[in-house]
């Protein structure tokens, strides 16, 4: 726990700055971050066999050109833009014809493709959202920060006595989650109204209390991964912490969310 503690202490002290500054310093934090989280998906071996290099930096490159689309307004459909999502599909299936099946085939340039849409989406969101309004972007992190604390604490405890989803996380518990996202859409919603504004209190509610449970789902989704993979971590790059995607499951699928519903609240 201490040294969660203080991982959690340097972390903030480190990319907080980057946050505030916002625009090109919170674009390479979030490309740089992505491109971790995308190792740590790549450097997963249950699913497909080891990528060449050359695909590999292929993929950082499509990953990083996603990314900063929404930096740069590229972007068409939440954030993304077909002619960029084009390039990357044919960045990694035509060099499937080049190399031996031993080597790198159509399931790894799929795996890929998946790995990177699905990252690309998320991180540009987060720059999107952060050019947008700080406050917007606090807003979603303290979503999933007090839903996952609370429905930690919840679940740990003499509260916590029916298990969810067992075989996927066997820690977490039905209290826990109840708690974990009555609590945690409370908070965000006062959060919201105070620093950001709305005269629809119910909406923004409304739309809070969905996120705070797709959150949670993200963070099942990714138990899941690591399950199928028979790992506990995703890497141990944030001692105390394991990797990055354990660190940003649950904000990665409220980003998302976040960008279909903006328009809404």
């Amino acid at each position: 726990m201490k040294k969660r503690i203080i991982s959690a202490i340097g972390m903030t002290l480190l990319l907080l700055p980057l946050v505030i500054l916002g625009e090109k310093y919170f674009a390479i934090l979030s490309g740089i971050v992505g491109v971790f989280a995308l190792k740590e998906i790549i450097d997963l071996k249950e699913h497909h066999k080891k990528i060449p290099e050359m695909i590999f930096f292929v993929s950082i490159a499509d990953l990083l050109l996603l990314i900063f689309s929404g930096f740069y307004g590229y972007g068409t459909i939440l954030g993304l833009s077909y002619r960029i999502i084009s390039l990357i599909l044919f960045s990694l299936f035509i060099p499937t014809l080049f190399y031996k099946n031993e080597r790198y085939t159509t399931h790894e340039a799929i795996y890929l493709c998946g790995s990177i849409l699905f990252l690309g989406a998320s991180f540009s969101g987060l720059v999107l959202i952060r050019n947008y309004s700080m406050w917007h972007l606090f807003y979603l992190a303290s979503i999933a920060i007090t839903t996952d604390i609370v429905a930690m604490l919840i679940g740990r405890s003499f509260l916590g006595k029916h298990k969810s989803f067992p075989t996927i996380s066997p820690k977490k518990t039905w209290e826990g989650t109840i708690g974990g996202t009555i609590i945690g859409t409370s908070i965000a919603t006062v959060l919201y109204i105070y620093f950001i504004g709305g005269n629809v209190v119910g909406k923004v509610i409304l739309i809070t209390f969905i996120l705070s449970i797709m959150g949670q789902i993200g963070d099942l989704v990714f138990s899941k991964i690591k399950r199928e993979n028979k790992t506990k971590d995703f890497s141990n790059l944030i001692p105390g912490h394991g990797g990055i995607l354990d660190r940003l499951d649950s904000l990665l699928f409220i980003v998302l969310t976040y960008m279909i519903l903006f328009e809404i609240i």
